[in-house]
């Protein structure tokens, strides 16, 4: 039989006080041994949230391993936020708030950039490979929001997006962010923030919105929590349900205050693995009560990355989900199917 040996332990100084934690270790992982919790969203080393300054250097806790006599400060106000970001790139189709009349398939609608670093584990993640990524080049908000800019000005286009990942999980960089791209850009072009809603509550939508943001795209992705889960990976079922409400008020909460400062738009998903045309039409109906202006994508959603099983849904699927959210009202659906979008007026776009 064997017999485990005792962990060795080494000593970590945290804002100058001494501790004793196991080796071998994440910073996060022995902070949170001696009881101080950092949030870390992503917990893959993409977002940044969990910085820490780590022998004078800014670090992520969630991926760092611990040292012997390592200090380790808390506060990283004197610090400048940072996010891996991936991009830009030039889109000719935009995200789930990209104006549908601005798309036509054929010029580029905006200049996108994803963030990496999510707080959901969706097992069918289609930007796996920003999502999870924590090898590139980490930039402050200026550094992209001067990036971005640059390529907005090349291409000639209207619209600045962020995505992901989810581009919320960091809010001091993403703030910071909208404040430069409102001071580089005119009142003109659109800023595009394209989320998941599960933090947006009102305070930061407030935030975001005086920061210069003046689009945003949420997605709840379902009507009932049970697809919810299944869709997003999400196995705690009251952090999962805290998550889609929150998604659902921001909608909301941006309609009964923000309408006049922000154009908006819903995603939703369909498979018929993940959910139904009955969830479908609830979702919908949620939205109609709401406003049924609200523009609403909904994606065909397969795999990419893990759950190989999954069929892409049919065109003749995806244009019965379209049928579906116009009949209970709503007037300005686009469903994304293989053979390209189906928007407001059958208008169809490669």
């Amino acid at each position: 039989m064997e017999v485990e040996e005792e962990p060795r332990y080494i000593e970590i100084y945290v804002d100058n006080i001494k501790y004793k934690v196991p080796e071998n270790i994440t910073i996060l992982k022995a902070l949170s041994m001696i009881g101080i919790n950092i949030n870390a969203p992503c917990k893959t080393g993409g977002c940044w949230n969990c910085m820490v300054i780590a022998n004078g250097e800014p670090v992520r806790s969630c991926i760092t391993p611990i040292k012997n006599k390592m200090k380790i400060n808390l506060n990283t106000t004197n610090y400048t936020p940072r996010r891996i970001v991936r991009g830009p790139q030039p889109h000719r189709i935009g995200g789930k708030a990209s104006p549908w009349w601005e798309v036509d398939g054929v010029g580029f609608v905006e200049v996108a950039s994803w963030v990496a670093g999510c707080n959901l584990r969706c097992p069918q993640c289609q930007n796996y490979h920003v999502t999870y990524d924590n090898v590139s080049k980490a930039l402050s908000p200026r550094e992209a929001a001067e990036l971005v800019t640059s390529y907005r000005i090349v291409y000639g286009v209207r619209g600045i997006a962020v995505s992901g990942g989810e581009p919320t999980i960091n809010r001091r960089w993403l703030v910071e962010y909208f404040r430069e791209l409102d001071r580089l850009n005119p009142p003109r072009v659109r800023r595009h923030l394209d989320s998941n809603g599960t933090l947006l509550t009102p305070d930061y939508i407030d935030e975001l919105v005086e920061a210069g943001c003046n689009n945003i795209g949420v997605e709840p992705k379902t009507y009932s929590l049970d697809n919810y889960m299944r869709v997003t990976g999400i196995r705690d079922r009251e952090l999962a349900r805290r998550y889609h409400e929150t998604s659902w008020s921001a909608i909301k909460y941006i309609v009964d205050n923000y309408l006049d400062r922000v154009y908006l738009g819903v995603g939703l998903i369909y498979n018929s693995k993940l959910t139904t045309f009955e969830d479908i039409a609830k979702a919908g109906e949620r939205i109609y009560n709401i406003d049924p202006n609200i523009q609403v994508t909904v994606l065909d959603y397969f795999p990419t990355f893990r759950r190989r099983d999954l069929r892409r849904p049919s065109v003749e699927e995806m244009l019965k989900v379209k049928r579906i959210l116009e009949d209970v009202g709503l007037k300005y659906v686009i469903v994304q199917t293989s053979i390209g979008h189906f928007g407001p007026k059958n208008r169809r776009v490669y």
